[in-house]
């Protein structure tokens, strides 16, 4: 028997739940990837049942879902299994900021509650504007997200309009529309070209060894480099296309681009 609103759903990513639970309809949740994080009480209260491209399939059946939450296509093999055995799936695509607004009222939506919804998303779009409204001296620092290190990655949608948002200037913003990491590749030629004053890192959840960006081959030359400005950013805070990115994660971007004002 399908509810309405469902009451059981599972949410094979991170931004989901995060939404959910500030909506204040985390009761409905009943598994969730291994990724999610926040907010922290997450871990202890919900059973995990996957990771991001890979699925506990007889899990997730066991918990009976009115729903499944997914992202991309990415997840597009786990999300077959789960139609073809019968589930009802909702599978988001969001790679900017509307995108990620969009998502939090479409969640508030399926759960009923797409007033609270919209009053969330819009107070994350105040904050964003009067982030972006934020005298800052000029000119606006250069930077250079890296998503991978091997190969060099830049930054997905989302990453590259909240470092704007910031304040800064991606020095590839031409890479934000291409949805696919393997379309977002970087040569180390290519970044010392651009000599990116900030480097923003985020190995999509393995530790940033700066180190190991100063080594590498005539990129002692690179302003980021050369004045120790190369800043770690965790993973849940950034590359999560939800509300993290929107709160913490904007904020580290700040932090990183203006330490003298924070």
């Amino acid at each position: 028997m399908r509810h309405f609103p469902p009451r059981r759903i599972v949410c094979l990513t991170e931004e989901t739940v995060e939404t959910l639970y500030l909506l204040g309809e985390q009761d409905r949740i009943v598994g969730v990837s291994g990724y999610a994080v926040r907010p922290p009480q997450v871990r202890r209260e919900k059973p995990r049942v996957s990771a991001f491209i890979s699925a506990d399939i007889p899990k997730v059946m066991a918990l009976e879902p009115d729903l499944v939450l997914a992202f991309s296509d990415l997840q597009a093999a786990i999300v077959a299994d789960l139609v073809r055995a019968g589930i009802d799936v909702h599978v988001f695509n969001q790679r900017d900021v509307a995108g990620i607004l969009a998502m939090i009222r479409t969640v508030g939506a399926l759960v009923g509650c797409a007033e609270r919804a919209g009053h969330l998303a819009d107070g994350f779009e105040q904050r964003l504007a009067q982030i972006a409204a934020t005298p800052r001296p000029s000119p606006k620092p250069r930077v250079y997200f890296e998503e991978w290190d091997d190969p060099l990655i830049s930054g997905i949608g989302w990453v590259s309009e909240l470092i704007e948002i910031a304040g800064g200037e991606d020095v590839f913003p031409e890479l934000r529309h291409r949805q696919s990491a393997k379309d977002r590749i970087v040569t180390p030629e290519a970044v010392r070209a651009a000599g990116p004053e900030v480097i923003l890192a985020s190995w999509c959840g393995k530790k940033v060894v700066p180190d190991r960006i100063r080594m590498r081959d005539g990129w002692d030359d690179i302003p980021a480099v050369r004045d120790n400005r190369i800043v770690e950013i965790k993973s849940p805070l950034i590359l999560q296309p939800g509300p993290a990115a929107l709160t913490d994660g904007l904020d580290a971007i700040v932090a990183a681009l203006w330490p003298e004002r924070v």
